[in-house]
């Protein structure tokens, strides 16, 4: 297949607000041994896309410097050793960065087939929300089936995802969230209950909806001010996973009660893990969630869709946080 010499792509000249991106032409990235070219139909948005642009999160060494951790396209070049895919076939990726351009360069550890009959803009969607998701929740803190789990910012494209995949997994969900449609959206996605964190207390009412046991599994993208209150409403042997810092990166720890209730606390970012422990990862994707998305059991969760040329008016979007599941730039 004949590739052009450049490619369009959205990237950060200098730090700032969503007016700060702007479009640039740049050599196609090289492909590696153990990587799969894709010329990219649709990218997903993610926090860190904003951080990053605002100076604070910047690619790893090595990684495309412009925004983007996760796409889906079609295979359009393969490495020598790679043998898993082929030219021409639908998938769908995390990357560490550079996924605002028509073609990425990524290691086939991350490169996942499109489930199902899923079109580019749900596939696109999918990548960085599952890592993040069952790394933390089913292997850092241990989700059993039965247990109770609560997930702050439910309506989020992470949140959306951690209940569709412990419900169906046999769990049961609260979540918190501000606005009354993102709620109800959260229930209908099978939250038990969504919580109202704007104007009620979720330690009281988590303790209310539990008869005073607690969750087991608290995910949390906040930190600061919820840190404390996280502990306590795990139940006895519950664990507290934290994935991102949007309400502050310190909070205070409770020692005795950890140690009364034999708690575990963990976080972990994603980006700048290595490709094995993410090609770990996504062998469990493609043993537990890929067939419950291919069998219409966990559904895609698509809020709005900008062309690439409007990723400012997207990054605005995502900032005023009204959006409900996944904001996705569209190439096609």
């Amino acid at each position: 297949m004949k590739l052009p010499q450049a490619m369009r792509v959205i990237t950060v000249p200098e730090p700032g607000g969503p007016e700060a991106l702007a479009p640039a032409d740049w050599p196609l990235p090289q492909v590696g041994a153990d990587d799969v070219l894709i010329a990219v139909a649709a990218a997903g948005l993610n926090r860190a896309d904003i951080l990053q642009r605002k100076g604070y999160y910047p690619s790893p060494p090595g990684a495309a410097a412009n925004p983007g951790l996760e796409v889906a396209g079609v295979v359009v070049a393969l490495g020598a050793n790679v043998n898993e895919f082929k030219e021409g076939d639908a998938v769908c990726a995390l990357l560490q960065g550079g996924g605002y351009s028509q073609y990425c360069a990524v290691n086939v550890g991350q490169v996942l087939p499109v489930p199902g009959s899923l079109n580019m803009i749900e596939a696109a969607s999918l990548p960085e929300a599952y890592f993040t998701v069952w790394s933390n929740v089913f292997e850092f803190a241990r989700l059993q089936p039965g247990e109770r789990l609560l997930v702050h910012g439910g309506s989020s494209g992470i949140g959306v995802s951690a209940i569709q995949l412990a419900v169906a997994r046999g769990n049961m969900v609260y979540v918190t969230a501000g606005e009354l449609d993102g709620r109800h959206y959260c229930e209908q996605l099978g939250a038990t209950r969504a919580i109202n964190y704007k104007t009620q207390d979720f330690v009281a009412e988590i303790a209310a909806l539990t008869q005073k046991q607690g969750v087991n599994v608290v995910l949390d993208m906040v930190g600061g001010s919820y840190v404390p209150r996280n502990l306590q409403v795990l139940a006895t042997q519950g664990r507290l996973a934290m994935i991102a810092t949007q309400g502050g990166a310190k909070g205070e720890i409770d020692v005795m009660r950890i140690m009364q209730q034999r708690l575990i606390v963990t976080g972990s970012t994603l980006r700048t893990r290595a490709v094995e422990f993410k090609r770990e990862i996504k062998a469990k994707l493609l043993e537990f969630v890929w067939p419950l998305i291919a069998a219409g059991k966990i559904r895609p969760a698509v809020d709005k869709v900008f062309p690439l040329e409007q990723a400012a008016q997207a990054h605005a979007y995502m900032e005023s946080s009204e959006h409900k599941g996944k904001i996705i730039l569209s190439l096609q």
